[in-house]
């Protein structure tokens, strides 16, 4: 409520003697008191009432400098009490410091003009209220909508009038309004309430914006943030609490279903495996093998992987992906394994094959996955050297291996780049591109590996044994 609206009011009867500049200041409540001073009794925002009982005539001007210092939004006095008529060094020093000075007759009462305030106070908390709760109908009406996730995001943020983005469980953006709205700056808080076990829900300012940033779901299922330049009220809050409590069950219920059909899924894999034919069955999940002949990629270790789950089911919703033991197995096109081997797990991929022969290529993706390390590929191909390890004991395989690889202890970036360009059989371009280096990057390795080997990489025959010994050194 604003000082004008009491002043306005005819019933009341209220005179303005000072400061009829700051009438458009709200009123957050209304305080009696006939201290001398009732300062730290006060929270700022009160319009103040007395009869001036303990006032006197020289405290006037430090009486209005209190109650300017304190933040109250006006001063009302009334008159026909202890006083006739309002002092005019009060009146005065009022009207100097800006301080709406009201005249309150002695027919009015203080409490009406509490009443008043109050009444005024009680509606507007009503309309707030009535706002929110259409609001919240409009997120959960747009929540339950074909568009669902992303229809809710839309509408947060016109609501708001802000923007709003939803970020996955690995903080991968889902949907943002607007669509180009960036996040730069934001990435350590974000990775930061993502992974943190403390509070679930931050307020954070970012240049000229507010931004409020909440995880959702117990286990941050994903991330909401929302901002604007101007702040955000309390009414704004709660709208964002309820978002954030329909995008946590809609993510949740999400997760549920995946789960399932991950399962689904898996159980109809075993059955490809077996020989069935369960054409019919893929084709309502509408999940369908890739044309033959196709290769098949194991991802080792990765199968109770949350994260790499959701983002590869985000970014290849049409792929075939499986589990297979504790593996992740996907079926791709010829030439097509590259998206899935860039996840860090080790990686094999198959020699092409078909439906006939899956068990095969599962085999093929699974033992060439055994030979690789974190972040590698190893294709079945690359393991044919691997036989001969099987015609020497475990014992003499690793030492052959600790002793031939002994001049490159300590070179990680060495080995890594050896195996590359041995598994390309010498050619620079291919295995540079694996590396994500440059040809002449990796000429000035194998160089200095030749040096530190004190052998010629150019021989077949020592490039067999590197090989062996590498493989031997790896299983």
């Amino acid at each position: 409520m604003r000082l004008r609206e009491l002043v306005d009011d005819a019933e009341l009867g209220l005179v303005v003697r000072a400061g009829a500049a700051g009438l458009d200041r709200a009123v957050a409540w209304v305080h009696t008191s006939e201290l001398a001073d009732p300062t730290p009794f006060l929270e700022g925002g009160e319009l103040l009432l007395t009869t001036g009982l303990a006032l006197r005539e020289d405290a006037c001007a430090e009486l209005v400098e209190r109650l300017v210092a304190a933040g109250v939004t006006g001063l009302g006095f009334g008159v026909g009490v202890s006083r006739r008529e309002i002092p005019g060094e009060l009146v005065e020093s009022a009207e100097r410091a800006g301080l709406p000075l009201i005249e309150v007759p002695r027919p009015t009462p203080f409490i009406a003009i509490s009443k008043a305030v109050s009444r005024a106070l009680a509606a507007a908390e009503y309309a707030d209220l009535r706002r929110t709760s259409r609001a919240q109908h409009e997120l959960a009406k747009a929540a339950g909508s074909r568009d669902g996730i992303n229809a809710l995001v839309r509408r947060l943020a016109k609501l708001l009038d802000a923007w709003t983005v939803l970020l996955d469980a690995g903080g991968r953006p889902i949907h943002a309004a607007p669509a180009s709205t960036s996040l730069r700056g934001l990435e350590a808080e974000v990775e930061s309430i993502r992974t943190s076990k403390g509070p679930s829900a931050r307020i954070l300012t970012l240049d000229d914006q507010e931004v409020s940033v909440q995880a959702l779901g117990a286990r941050a299922r994903g991330v909401l943030l929302a901002g604007r330049s101007s702040g955000f009220s309390t009414a704004d809050h709660h709208l964002i609490n309820t978002a954030a409590s329909l995008l946590s069950l809609a993510l949740e219920q999400g997760r549920s279903f995946e789960l399932a059909r991950r399962r689904l899924t898996d159980g109809l894999f075993s059955l490809l495996l077996r020989g069935e034919d369960v054409n019919e069955e893929l084709a309502r999940l509408r999940l369908q093998p890739p044309a033959e002949p196709f290769r098949v990629v194991a991802l080792g270790g990765a199968a109770d992987d949350e994260e790499l789950w959701s983002r590869l089911s985000a970014e290849h919703p049409e792929a075939f992906l499986a589990e297979h033991e504790d593996a992740v197995v996907g079926l791709v096109e010829e030439g097509e394994a590259g998206w899935l081997v860039r996840s860090g797990p080790p990686a094999g991929v198959s020699e092409p094959c078909r439906l006939a022969g899956l068990a095969e290529g599962v085999r093929q993706a699974r033992q060439a996955a055994a030979a690789a390390g974190p972040g590698d590929v190893v294709r079945f191909a690359e393991l044919a050297g691997n036989g001969l390890l099987d015609l020497l004991p475990a014992g003499r395989a690793a030492a052959f291996a600790e002793s031939t690889l002994a001049p490159l202890r300590g070179h990680d970036e060495l080995l890594r780049s050896l195996h590359a360009w041995l598994a390309h059989h010498g050619q620079w371009d291919p295995a540079a591109a694996r590396l994500g280096v440059h040809r002449h990057t990796l000429r000035n390795r194998i160089r200095k590996a030749e040096e530190l080997l004190d052998r010629r990489l150019d021989q077949p025959g020592v490039r067999a044994e590197l090989w062996l010994a590498l493989q031997a050194d790896r299983s």
